[in-house]
């Protein structure tokens, strides 16, 4: 970003914040891909950013404030997402203070698109929206919340036809060059058991496979990314997600989602996040080529200071990490 807080400029940034802006910046350059002009590049990202709500605005929040998100923590978050083209964000909740602030300093190229909240307490209150580059991406029409209709009870299931996913899918279409892609970002209930959210998981592959049949029909890409509260590859819940045929890029099954995952632990536990798409299946199967993937590991350029634990981090930034796919279109 050439010019990170224009909105913000009445506020004089300490100098420790914008040294630590500076090194995350520079270690954003060497972990994602740039955004090409010449021979173009799409780079899609999702990240649950856990509580996205209010701000308080101070440049370093203090014990006793609330919310702990500051301006240095929401420069942060900023930085990182002026990175992609698109990216799906969970956890937006109803007071909207900071992603308002954020869009004021991504500037007048940059637009969003967000559901209303969610009732009912599975629900959290919580909203599923889009942020994304107006001079890379544009939105191509379609916009809607995937809900379950009663005749498809017995193909779905009616553990998930009962719940009718307790914060319901939400799919954008947009456009970049000549390709058009359909994102559909979800963030599955965690619940009170891992078992509980088997159904839903099986509703949501039925119904993508369903989907992605009609829409690639038509030259859509389906692609769908999100908080799918998957507890480790290869699980019975990871089971349920690809049962239909979703496919995520071998560059993922090796990244932390969570910032309380153990490195290098060889059953990729907290295996939350996913960006997947059909690669077979004839007309399902995805049209944009695919070129890498990855995550960002934030952790070590924010918040320095010794005091600040991974338990204080989550409140500021969020306890999962961004991924992000790029492809060529």
């Amino acid at each position: 970003m050439s010019d990170p807080l224009p909105s913000w400029r009445a506020v004089n940034v300490p100098v420790p914040v914008n040294s630590e802006m500076n090194t995350l910046r520079h270690a954003l350059d060497l972990e994602i891909p740039p955004k090409r002009d010449v021979s173009r590049n799409l780079l899609i990202g999702t990240w649950n950013i856990k509580a996205f709500s209010s701000l308080t605005r101070k440049w370093i929040s203090s014990g006793s404030d609330s919310p702990k998100r500051d301006y240095r923590a929401l420069w942060a978050i900023t930085e990182i997402i002026s990175r992609f083209d698109v990216i799906a964000i969970q956890e937006i909740k109803g007071d909207l203070r900071a992603l308002r602030t954020m869009m004021k300093t991504l500037g007048d190229d940059w637009n969003f698109l967000i559901t209303d909240v969610t009732r009912g307490d599975s629900g959290n209150s919580e909203r599923m929206g889009y942020i994304f580059d107006t001079r890379r991406v544009r939105l191509s029409g379609l916009a809607g919340e995937l809900v379950i209709p009663e005749a498809e009870d017995g193909i779905i299931g009616a553990g998930a036809l009962q719940r009718q996913f307790a914060r319901t899918p939400y799919a954008v279409s947009f456009r970049a060059g000549v390709e058009t892609f359909i994102l559909t970002s979800l963030h599955v209930d965690y619940g009170s058991s891992s078992a509980g959210r088997i159904p839903e998981l099986e509703g949501i592959a039925q119904w993508l496979f369903e989907w992605a049949g009609q829409a690639n029909a038509f030259g859509q890409n389906l692609i769908v990314l999100g908080d799918f509260n998957i507890d480790r590859h290869g699980d019975a819940l990871w089971q349920a997600f690809t049962s239909t045929g979703l496919t995520v890029p071998d560059d993922l099954h090796a990244v932390k989602r969570s910032i309380f995952a153990i490195d290098n632990d060889p059953d990729l536990k907290k295996y939350y996040d996913q960006i997947a798409w059909f690669e077979t299946g004839g007309k399902r199967a995805l049209n944009l080529e695919f070129v890498s993937a990855g995550g960002f590991d934030f952790v070590p350029f924010v918040y320095t200071e010794t005091n600040f634990t991974k338990s204080t981090l989550q409140h500021r930034l969020s306890d999962h990490y961004p991924l992000w796919a790029e492809f060529n279109c």
